[in-house]
């Protein structure tokens, strides 16, 4: 490695490092306002929701446009062993979604290298690191 190649990658870091800072910069500027706007809308769908009881309406059409009242139901557990023997006694695998926990695949299989699931894909590439040297901190 000659010595313009030092120079040039020492700016590379240090230009890669202010984009990087830069744009976490922006990036929490852009999360402050969205949780602004968020709470603004908050009040204004509870103001929303609270003329749809009053009038026990479940659509209004305005001059602007049409907000509905709609039911949103989530589904979750706090007990994933109980969970997980109902899915298997059930055979009822299709309440999971279809995904794969990265870091468990990887341990998997750097412990059973042996074994490879039917259908997995993989895909790896390089990527690079940057951490910022603690003199420059």
């Amino acid at each position: 490695m000659t010595n313009t190649d030092v120079v040039s990658v020492d700016r590379l870091v240090s230009v890669y490092i202010k984009i990087r800072d830069k744009k976490a910069a922006i990036t929490a500027e852009l999360k402050e306002q969205e949780a602004e706007l968020n709470e603004k809308l908050d009040v204004i769908k509870g103001a929303l929701l609270q003329h749809c009881k009053d009038n026990n309406s479940e659509s209004v059409r305005t001059k602007f446009g049409t907000f509905f009242r709609t039911i949103r139901t989530k589904y979750w557990t706090s007990d994933w062993e109980s969970m997980s023997g109902f899915i298997k006694e059930n055979d009822a695998v299709d309440l999971l979604e279809k995904r794969l926990h990265q870091g468990n695949m990887r341990q998997f299989l750097d412990d059973n290298p042996d074994k490879l699931p039917p259908g997995l894909n993989v895909d790896s590439t390089y990527t690079i690191t940057v951490r910022r040297s603690k003199a420059n901190d």
